[in-house]
């Protein structure tokens, strides 16, 4: 049953109330760049750690500014003009992108850098100084298949580009009853994406940006075979005629079995993470899945070859609340593949948070550095020392961060967090990232999510759990889990900067300080 109102209030002051008791110290937040009148370049970061990173290089040849603000967002922090005006004015901006910023505030960025100024995607140019990077790994434990809506591509030979936007649309449906997707946002709102309730318009299309994906839920009101028809374009920026890109019908089976509506040599797609996807390069529509790989890699499969299996385990009832009505009456029976990830996230296959391993940090210290030098070549001798010094610091607080986890017992080296953001710091370190809170698309968190995550944290017999200062408020299942089994709720720094600390390097140095307190690591 969900979690009444009044414990979630009552979780979420708890976590507030754990920040309290385990944040850790660091140093004042640094003075305003306004300060530094006579800096030789103005720069423009998407985000605070950016922004400490571009300081360390720059020292006082750069006045420096993040657009996403204090304890902020990335993933979900929407620019103002104010922003736009920053960008305008910057001699250069730095994002690290990988779909890490929201789609509108990349865009921004884009639209606002002026011609000639250097616009450097870190995450993605930082593999030519040595960078890490990692697929982003979603390993869900689902019962049923996971379903999304994905683009493949860059669609440059459409003249595309970060910036554009690709729209999704559904144009027709065959079928016993309605089908609906939609997306449960943080706060259990419901957002829907396709309805053919009322039949399909203009409204039944969603915006992606290239090169991402997104999670939902889908809806279908009877059982029996439903064929759905997707078409994608391609809209450019200044351009307000979208361009066709592709176009494919897919088949699901609804409480019957799957291979009734299968042909021979067809795949009948009932586990893993599947979804329905458009390749703007080729012009392709598929079904892009991990079924028969082992999560390994993924595969295409044309529309016509697959069959989406809907099994009766599948049967979930309406939520009461009136923002559910478009299911149906509260109670009534639907058929439900879950989107498993709470929340609005659009995300690419890479892993962007590339400065949880600090060797990362370095790569990205090193491009900050040439593209610094470039733009002001009378600052590249300091700027070569500002580099030389931060990197030195990098490499001892890399020594640190591996000696601090080195501590704790292989056993307990377990990271269940609110976010999935710590991949590179577990593949680093020699850590596990054991789970994050998988909620179910109604209102609330259901006792079951609280059972499934009791279960695992029971089972490794974690003596923690971690949530980041920024997410307090998306921890509810996890602090109420916590509390049952008598562990501690920990603090980890994963996107962004609180008034406890200022800098990467005090970020990572709490990092690695708090897990292994917290993981029960030895003094020394």
């Amino acid at each position: 049953m969900p979690l009444p109102r009044p414990m979630t209030r009552a979780l979420v002051a708890a976590a507030v109330l754990a920040l309290a008791v385990t944040g850790c110290k660091g140093n004042a937040r640094p003075a305003a760049d306004a300060d530094n009148p006579n800096a030789a370049l103005r720069v423009v970061t998407t985000t605070e750690i950016l922004a400490d990173l571009v300081r360390q290089v720059g020292g006082d040849r750069v006045q420096v500014d993040s657009i996403v603000p204090p304890g902020g967002d990335p993933h979900s922090y929407e620019p103002t003009p104010r922003d736009a005006d920053a960008v305008s004015k910057a001699d250069v901006t730095f994002t690290n992108h990988l779909l890490l910023e929201e789609h509108a505030l990349i865009k921004t960025v884009d639209a606002n850098a002026r011609k000639g100024t250097p616009n450097v995607s870190l995450a993605e140019a930082s593999e030519t100084y040595g960078a890490n990077v990692i697929p982003l790994v979603e390993n869900i434990g689902l019962d049923v298949i996971w379903l999304g809506l994905r683009v493949r591509g860059e669609g440059e030979a459409r003249g595309g580009s970060r910036s554009s936007d690709i729209l999704l649309s559904a144009t027709d449906v065959q079928g016993p009853g309605d089908l609906v997707a939609y997306l449960t946002e943080s706060l259990g709102q419901p957002k829907i994406y396709f309805n053919s309730a009322d039949g399909f318009t203009a409204q039944d299309t969603t915006t992606l940006p290239p090169a991402a994906h997104t999670h939902l839920n889908w809806a279908f009101t009877k059982p029996g075979v439903y064929r759905l028809t997707l078409e994608a374009k391609l809209k450019n920026p200044g351009n307000t005629s979208p361009q066709p890109v592709g176009k494919g019908t897919f088949t699901f089976a609804v409480g019957v079995d799957p291979h009734t509506a299968a042909g021979p040599g067809d795949t009948i797609l009932d586990d893993g993470h599947t979804d329905l996807t458009v390749n703007i390069d080729t012009g392709q529509m598929s079904a892009f899945t991990d079924l028969r790989t082992e999560g390994k890699a993924q595969e295409e499969i044309p529309p016509g070859d697959v069959v989406i299996d809907v099994p009766n385990r599948a049967l979930d009832k309406v939520p009461a609340g009136k923002q559910f009505s478009f299911l149906g009456h509260p109670g009534a029976e639907v058929y439900q593949l879950p989107q498993a990830v709470l929340g609005k996230h659009a995300h690419g296959e890479i892993d962007p948070h590339l400065w949880q391993d600090v060797q990362n940090a370095k790569a990205y210290v090193q491009l900050i550095r040439d593209t610094l030098k470039k733009q002001d070549p009378d600052g590249a001798s300091a700027y070569d020392a500002n580099s030389r010094r931060y990197e030195e610091q990098l490499d001892s607080l890399d020594g640190y961060v591996r000696d601090q986890i080195s501590r704790i017992p292989a056993d307990k080296r377990q990271l269940i967090t609110t976010h999935d953001a710590f991949g590179y710091l577990a593949d680093a370190y020699g850590m596990t990232v054991a789970g994050f809170v998988v909620p179910n698309p109604a209102q609330e968190p259901s006792a079951e999510d609280v059972e499934k995550l009791s279960r695992t944290i029971k089972n490794l017999k974690v003596p923690a759990v971690f949530m980041e200062p920024n997410l307090v408020q998306r921890a509810t299942v996890l602090t109420q889990v916590a509390k049952d089994q008598h562990v501690k709720v920990c603090v980890l720094y994963g996107d962004a900067f609180d008034e406890h600390a200022w800098h990467y390097t005090d970020m990572m140095r709490h990092n690695a300080d708090e897990l292994r307190t917290c993981l029960g690591g030895s003094e020394q």
